[in-house]
């Protein structure tokens, strides 16, 4: 819980640039699903943190609604808890103090009309007494199935429409539909009640410090963006590592699966940030139009057996414990066909990147956990090296590290000390927690901060989900079509064999993060 920074130290504001001081106006954010993990492990603790660093303003307050027979009280108690267990900054009793003052809770179900009239009430109160001002947002920490319900009854309560200037927006979390058709009627329905400019569309990658540099390293740097091309580079591979299982997850995981579950959404933004086109600026419009660009030029490959892979851990050993095998998971059908390891190829057919594999992999108890983009340079001529074979030196690479440790990593070829011409891969190293006092702010905080600010950079729009689920749909009909069941692989391993085959195809392998 405890950060080494002051707890006033300020990651998102810079004092030397007023137009950088990122604070909140009068508003306040209303949780819907207020006793899931999310809430309660993230969203809670993120509000706290904002206010602890001041980002938040004296005229903020937090709103819970769902089914609990909580007082305000009772809520405020929960929010402490949660605060006091996974907050990232200290605790203050005097942010606190002044936190708990505008905290409320609205008792009700999703269909009951006289808990939104409460809602209508409460929001209303807050206005008068707290200062928001009609600023309200509201986060749908829900399953999507209950998404047209809530809309429904904010918009026929009169509550997603804000008057004399104010806003009203909305925050939904992914998935965003589980293929086109249902991404495409998802949207109608909030977008039926909320313009487009108020609908922000949560991926929390999307606001880790380190997603955010792949656009500083590549155009605020000469030495990156000449070689950020066909002409110099092998091949790209985007990786999602977990080592743990899916615990008590069934309700969610079953049926869904590692592509629908991180590639559609998380994998496939960090493809589009790491191939899209400079942008004349960073506001949303410029950044939502590259990254489209990208996302509509990818192909798939001609035969989708050979150029992906599933898979399903088993049971057995990892790390000196003994951990059950997906189908022996609490709650899942012995049955189950879901993967639980998905591997793919794609290729973007614009001239930066023709020719270039695209690699995407995620998946569950595999060797450690690491989000990575690894932009692997072709091998340089081997003119003065007669001794030696091409295999005996390794490829450039320039490997951006999402989590755990945020940073990255130049690999290069350099001399081995002694007599001999002997050259062997390095590394140089960077790491956002050695270069910089300032914390990271925890991708949350930016996110919902973000959202307040009604700045919308880092979330992806309607039209950015379709053209992401257009790329998974075929590969997830062929995977149905087929028959075939998930590749059995081992815990603690990297997948199954199938996954290394798609790249030895090519003449190339995986990394080992």
């Amino acid at each position: 819980m405890v950060d080494s920074a002051s707890p006033r130290r300020n990651p998102l504001r810079d004092p030397r640039d007023r137009r950088l001081n990122r604070i909140a106006g009068p508003s306040s954010l209303v949780l819907f699903g207020v006793t899931g993990d999310l809430a309660r492990k993230k969203l809670m603790p993120a509000v706290y943190d904002l206010a602890n660093r001041g980002l938040l303003p004296p005229s903020f307050a937090l709103v819970g609604f769902g089914r609990r027979a909580w007082s305000d009280e009772d809520f405020a108690a929960q929010v402490r808890s949660a605060v006091e267990q996974y907050a990232r900054t200290p605790f203050h009793q005097d942010v606190w103090d002044q936190l708990s003052a505008g905290i409320r809770f609205v008792q009700g179900e999703f269909g009951d009309d006289a808990a939104f009239a409460r809602l209508k009430e409460t929001v209303g109160e807050l206005d008068q007494t707290r200062g928001t001002q009609g600023n309200h947002a509201f986060y749908l920490s829900i399953p999507p199935k209950d998404f047209e319900q809530v809309c429904e009854q904010l918009s026929a309560h009169g509550l997603a429409q804000g008057e004399d200037g104010s806003w009203r927006r909305v925050v939904i979390e992914k998935p965003f539909g589980h293929d086109l058709h249902s991404a495409r009627e998802l949207n109608n329905i909030v977008e039926s009640v909320f313009p487009t400019d108020s609908v922000f569309r949560i991926d929390h990658y999307l606001g880790k410090e380190t997603v955010q540099n792949i656009l500083a390293l590549r155009f605020a740097n000469q030495m990156f963006e000449p070689l950020w091309n066909a002409n110099y580079v092998d091949h790209v591979q985007i990786t999602m590592a977990e080592d743990i299982g899916i615990g008590g997850r069934a309700g969610y995981y079953d049926g869904v699966g590692a592509a629908r579950d991180v590639i559609q959404n998380h994998l496939l933004q960090l493809l589009a940030l790491t191939a899209m086109e400079e942008p004349i600026s960073f506001n949303a419009e410029d950044l939502r139009t590259e990254k489209e660009k990208v996302l509509a030029a990818v192909r798939l490959p001609e035969d989708l057996s050979t150029h992906s892979a599933r898979g399903q851990y088993t049971g057995g050993w990892q790390g000196g414990e003994k951990v059950k095998g997906y189908l022996e998971e609490e709650g899942f059908n012995p049955e189950s066909t879901t993967e639980t390891y998905a591997a793919l190829r794609l290729d973007i057919h614009t001239r930066r990147w023709a020719g270039v594999p695209f690699y995407l992999r995620a998946g569950k108890r595999l060797g450690r956990r690491v989000t990575e983009i690894a932009v692997v340079l072709k091998r340089a001529p081997n003119l003065l090296f007669r001794d030696h074979n091409d295999e005996d030196f390794g490829q450039n690479a320039v490997v951006i590290r999402v989590q755990p440790d945020e940073g990255a990593t130049i690999r290069f070829g350099s001399k081995v000390p002694g007599t001999q011409m002997e050259v062997r891969d390095v590394t140089m190293d960077f790491g956002y927690g050695h270069a910089f006092t300032e914390s990271s702010p925890e991708a949350y905080e930016r996110l919902i901060l973000d959202v307040l600010l009604g700045e919308p950079p880092l979330f992806p729009r309607h039209e950015e989900v379709e053209l992401s689920w257009k790329i998974l749909d075929p590969f997830e009909e062929y995977w149905t079509r087929s028959g075939d069941k998930p590749e059995p692989y081992a815990p603690g391993s990297w997948g199954p064999p199938s996954a290394d085959a798609l790249l030895a195809r090519d003449g190339r392998s995986w990394r080992r993060p």
